[in-house]
Parts: structure tokens; sequence; C-alpha cells
């Protein structure tokens, strides 16, 4: 029963923990809501994109009388800002950012206009990063693993609060999984979106690998710690910790990031 209770616990815990750190994340789409002339538009703008073409941004259900234009530069840089008319596409007002290379970065605000007011979507300008796509068949076991690794990483924490459980195996499994997961997929995920195997200490400040690499070290040294199969709880317990800690913190903050000082002036 307790056994039951512990992984019924480490699945809830992994799933919340999943689910805000992604939706938090500086790529994960805005949703916005204004009212324009008696109408509420609802809107999901992206906050990432792919290389491969400009980026479309969309706004559906929208009132024949409402217009609107979105202004965008270079994040980071002394450009002026480009000004794009949305133009009618049925029901939707559509416009486009132009792709960037990978890790590039666009800010940009969507404007509505109707009998000469204009209506911004958002209270300030939004960013938006590019990367190159990457396969399938690399993503999902990279996501996989990586929830795996939260689950039994949560899973060896709970056991360690049991006196009457070695922590042991699920500390085995914690640390395959994370070296698997974070040194192996995540790297090669990372050299198809941004050109780069690993951009945190020593040669970045990539929070995404520096997370990757806290959590990893502290689950080497449980593992230490709990040679000839002692239970050493408390390191089991600080890793566990730690690495609930590091999946708080939203995804892909201070993530690669083009420095547009090393490319030409944009035309």
């Amino acid at each position: 029963m307790k056994k039951a209770l512990f992984w019924f616990l480490a699945v809830v815990i992994t799933l919340a923990s999943a689910y805000y750190q992604r939706t938090t994340g500086p790529t994960y789409p805005v949703r916005a809501k204004v009212e324009v002339d008696g109408a509420e538009i609802r809107v999901e703008l992206p906050r990432s994109a792919e290389t491969v073409a400009d980026k479309e941004i969309a706004i559906t259900a929208a009132p024949q009388a409402i217009e609107g234009y979105l202004t965008y530069k270079r994040f980071k840089t002394a450009d002026a800002w480009t000004q794009v008319l949305l133009t009618r596409d049925g029901e939707r007002l559509v416009g486009k950012l132009p792709k960037q290379p990978a890790a590039g970065k666009l800010e940009y605000e969507v404007v509505l206009v109707s009998r000469q007011k204009e209506t911004p979507l958002t209270a300030a300008p939004l960013v938006i990063r590019f990367k190159d796509p990457v396969p399938v068949f690399l993503l999902l076991p990279h996501i996989l693993v990586m929830f795996l690794g939260m689950l039994f990483s949560t899973r060896a924490g709970l056991a360690a609060l049991d006196k009457q459980a070695n922590p042991r195996t699920f500390v085995l499994w914690a640390f395959w999984l994370q070296l698997v997961g974070g040194f192996i997929l995540g790297p090669l995920v990372q050299k198809f979106a941004f050109g780069v195997l690993w951009s945190g200490v020593p040669f970045g400040f990539d929070m995404t690998d520096n997370k990757t690499l806290i959590s990893f070290l502290f689950w080497v040294a449980a593992l230490i710690a709990g040679r000839k199969g002692r239970p050493a709880r408390g390191w089991v317990l600080a890793a566990a910790v730690v690495n609930l800690a590091i999946y708080l913190v939203p995804h892909s903050v201070l993530g690669s990031e083009l420095d547009y000082s090393k490319l030409p002036a944009a035309r």
C-alpha cells in the first residue's frame, strides 16, 4: 500500500513540475485577450519558431472593421523598428516575422486598430526565438528519458523518507536516466536546434545545461555515498530536492542566444 502511494505521489509531483516548467518558460506561447469596439479578441502569440520559414502571426475571428499591424526588431540591437500591416484572410488578420538564424531572437508587438484607436495585444513587446528543426526520433526519446529521470528522482526522494526502504535502486535509475537524457540525448537535441552540443559551464552560461550539470553532480554524490548498499538517505533526499527545485525553474531561461553584433548589420 505504501509503495503504491509513493508511486502515485511521484507521478503527481513529476507531472505537476513538468507542466509548470514548460508553461512558464520564455518560449511558451502567450495568450492575450483584448476588447476592441465591443468585440473580445483572443489570440495565442508564439515565442518560438523554426528557421525554415517566416513565422506567421495570426489573429482569428477578427471582425471586418478591425485592422492592425505588427512591429519588430532584432533583440538586443539598435535596429530601427520595422512595421508590417496585417492582411485580411477571411476572418483572420495575418502578419509574418522574418525567419532568423538559429538562436536568433526578434522583439515584436501586435497592435489592433479600429476607428483610429490603437490597442496593443500585450503590455510590452514579446521575444521570439528561432531554432533549427529537431528530428522527432531524437526529440521524443529525450523528453521521455528526462521525464522518467524526474520520476525516479522523485521516487528516490520519497524512498529516502521511508526508513524501511533502501532508495539505492531508484538512485541508480535516476543517475542513468539523467546521464542518457541530459548528457547524450540533450546535447544532440541542442546540436540540431542551435548548432552546439554544450553551452553551459565551462563554455557558457546556458541555464538549461547548467541545471542539468548541477542535478547530475548531486546524483553522482548520492551514488557514491550509497556504495556498498548504504541507503545514504540524506544525500538521496538532497539530490531529489535539488532536482525538483531545478525543475521549478522555467525551461529555456537564459538559453541559447545569437549575438547579432557578430553578424552583418540588418538591411
